[in-house]
């Protein structure tokens, strides 16, 4: 088996599939895959050809210009856009299905059902109003009080809705209290960084809290979300290092950190409106 190949970087989106993948890999021995680290400070997700692999483009299997995507040298098969590319290496990957459910399975195409509901609901919600929220809190050029509370005060809804769901459970979908599986790997990167988004400790709920512990615990999931760092010229780089993810569950995580947070905000800021403003002058 010839190992799929990863071009992502370590944001919540990129960090869905590299967790996925270290799953596989822990999981099924035989399995490998590979990273090429995009640095969007230097807006290489937009470039024809990346540095890396100047025989393709990242374009080709990326036409939106946006991480993650996959290419699976196996299949000769190009994937981009997260679920796609969960759903992609689940049906190809997972024959036992450990991260899934077969058809032949007792509730097997409710269960599948569910899963792709949550996937979806975080893809439609949560990592559309976290995005928002790091952008207008972390990112924008000037405060925006508005754009704030309008996607602060959403991420904190979404957050309620699971709250509720997770009551009794420790994964969100299966019987009784549930298994892990690829809803997981897709909703627990955006949640991780909620006090980036905005939201503090104090307004995330204690399903909720126990729900990133309990990922976060898992020894794949450390390893990937580490393998999604960019390169070190790269803010994301040092937002996916073990030591800033440990100190974004801690309680008082703002307070604690504020120099160091407006720090990486401040860096961070130049590379989003740079590539900003480069997008638009393409148009």
């Amino acid at each position: 088996m010839k190992p799929i190949t990863l071009y992502t970087v370590g944001t919540p989106n990129g960090k869905k599939v590299s967790i996925f993948l270290e799953e596989l890999k822990a999981a099924y021995p035989d399995f490998e895959y590979e990273v090429y680290a995009i640095d969007f400070s230097k807006n290489e997700q937009k470039e024809e050809c990346h540095a890396l692999t100047p025989s393709s483009t990242f374009l080709k299997h990326s036409p939106n210009g946006r991480i993650p995507a996959i290419y699976d040298p196996n299949h000769d098969h190009s994937v981009f856009e997260t679920a796609a590319i969960l759903l992609w290496l689940e049906k190809k990957y997972d024959p036992e299905h450990k991260f899934s459910w077969g058809s032949d399975e007792p509730n097997g195409e409710k269960l599948r059902s569910q899963a792709l509901q949550w996937i979806f609901w975080v893809h439609g919600g949560v990592g559309v109003s976290a995005a928002a929220a790091n952008h207008f809190v972390r990112y924008a050029p000037e405060q925006i009080q508005y754009g704030k509370d309008r996607y602060i005060n959403e991420t904190k809804r979404l957050y309620g809705v699971l709250e509720k769901h997770l009551e009794g459970r420790d994964w969100l979908v299966g019987e009784g209290k549930g298994k892990y599986s690829i809803a997981d790997c897709n909703a627990y990167p955006w949640l991780h960084l909620h006090a980036w988004a905005g939201v503090p400790h104090s307004d995330v709920g204690p399903n909720v809290r126990n729900y990133i512990l309990r990922n976060w615990e898992r020894p794949a999931v450390r390893k990937g979300s580490l393998t999604a760092a960019s390169p070190p010229s790269s803010t994301d780089c040092v937002l996916s290092t073990g030591r800033f993810l440990t100190k974004l569950l801690e309680s008082d995580f703002e307070a604690k950190y504020a120099d160091e947070i407006n720090k990486k905000a401040e860096d961070a800021k130049k590379w989003v409106q740079k590539g900003m403003k480069d997008d638009a002058a393409k148009k």
